[in-house]
């Protein structure tokens, strides 16, 4: 087989032994909810004394606390791995999982990705890409869990521009001859998710064929796998990777599990995959003055702010009302581009102020409510252009989309050893 050209490989993947309830196990994304604690204080009660994946990762909420809590992350690991609470569910293969959500039941393929054909280095035409601006000075924090760390677990999601849909249905067709591995409710509304194995020869070879083929549809240095959401988490594995691929002789470099990330696989042409725009919020400021700054930043650029027209259009919402903004002549190539742009420089001149990047219109809104907040609505994200927008842009600002809200994000539940 030939794995090695397209940037996927069969691993041995690990779930909850048996015994272990997966309704407690499986967890939402770390970068999920960051601005309402509530939500993690209400899935840590979910756990309870459970074995479960919240204790396995580090929510992006409680970063300040890092450094008490990864050393608690590394021992819950080594704990959980001596007492058999993680076995191999696959060894090697695939998982195909079922996501059944509020838009229909989203498909993916669980996978290790080859960290040697993926880089997020400007300018770079790799196999595996990301598709936003990644922020170096936020791998810290990740690299410390990743170096002490026995185990994965992920919420990266990698796209496939697949419009015939050649790669994942045809095993969702097959799935009454797979055995499955899990199907269960997950905690706190996120829906319901089933998993079966993709391994034995046949099987494997299906997927390598796929996978070739589509890549020879993609010409010259193929974007064949594209990061949709996890992208510092992707970036941070490909940093601890070069951090002691060094160390290794060059057989040990061929297989050495750090050198492979687990992921989902996902066809951007899923009828069930959302892109939703991830929405600003700014605390420690007003409307007024949001929008008095907006106004002299844009004519200094030449720029105009409209109430409608042709341009980059946004909803702006505070306590006080609300007013939807159109920017004439903008200098961002993107709607998320020309308002990031300007709120950089707005929080360099207002220390006072911060920001937040929010999943779901309706989380905004709430948030936005409070004193001294204001929220930036973005439009919708065409997701059949998005392939061609990264080709065209190398990558979208950072924090521009998320696929669905955020309680339909990927949920911890496959683990893959390091």
């Amino acid at each position: 087989m030939a794995f090695e050209r397209i940037g996927i490989r069969p691993a041995q993947i690990l779930l909850p032994a048996p015994g272990v309830k997966h309704e407690t196990w499986a967890c939402i994304a770390c970068d999920q909810y960051t601005s309402e604690p509530e939500y993690w204080q209400k899935a840590f009660a979910c756990a309870g004394d459970a074995p479960s994946a919240i204790r396995l990762i580090l929510p992006e909420y409680n970063l300040k606390n890092s450094e008490t809590l990864i050393p608690q992350i590394h021992q819950a690991m080594a704990d959980y791995l001596a007492k058999g609470l993680l076995a191999p569910a696959v060894n090697p293969g695939f998982i195909l999982c079922e996501r059944t959500i509020a838009s229909g039941t989203r498909l993916g393929l669980v996978c290790a990705v080859d960290l040697e054909q993926y880089s997020f280095e400007k300018g770079s035409l790799p196999l595996i890409r990301p598709t936003e601006q990644t922020i170096t000075d936020r791998l810290p924090p990740r690299l410390k869990i990743r170096r002490g760390a026995p185990v994965e677990l992920t919420h990266i999601m990698i796209l496939i521009d697949d419009p015939d849909r050649t790669v994942l249905e045809p095993l969702q067709a097959a799935k009454a001859s797979l055995r499955k591995v899990y199907d269960f409710d997950l905690m706190m509304g996120g829906g319901r998710l089933a998993g079966w194995a993709v391994d034995g020869e046949a099987m494997l070879d299906q997927v390598d064929r796929s996978l070739n083929a589509l890549m020879d549809t993609k010409g010259e240095h193929p974007l064949l796998l594209a990061v949709g959401d996890g992208n510092h988490s992707l970036a941070t594995a490909k940093a601890y990777w070069n951090e002691i691929r060094e160390g290794l002789s060059e057989a040990e470099r061929e297989n050495h599990p750090a050198r492979f990330a687990l992921c989902e696989i996902v066809n951007i042409h899923d009828e069930a995959l959302l892109f939703e725009p991830i929405h600003r919020i700014v605390t420690g400021t007003g409307r007024g003055t949001v929008m008095a700054a907006w106004k002299q930043y844009a004519a200094e650029r030449g720029m105009k702010l409209e109430k409608d027209g042709e341009g980059h259009r946004f909803t702006v919402v505070a306590a006080d009302g609300e007013e939807t903004v159109v920017v004439k002549d903008p200098e961002g190539a993107i709607p998320c581009e020309t308002v990031q742009k300007f709120l950089d420089s707005f929080l360099a001149q207002h220390p006072e102020a911060g920001i937040d990047f929010i999943h779901g219109e309706g989380s905004l809104r709430a948030l936005a409510g409070k004193p001294d907040t204001v929220g930036f609505l973005l439009p919708e994200i065409d997701k059949h252009s998005f392939f061609e927008d990264v080709k065209k842009l190398g990558v979208l600002p950072r924090k521009t989309f998320s696929m669905g809200e955020a309680d339909e994000k990927r949920f911890y539940m496959e683990a893959k050893k390091i």
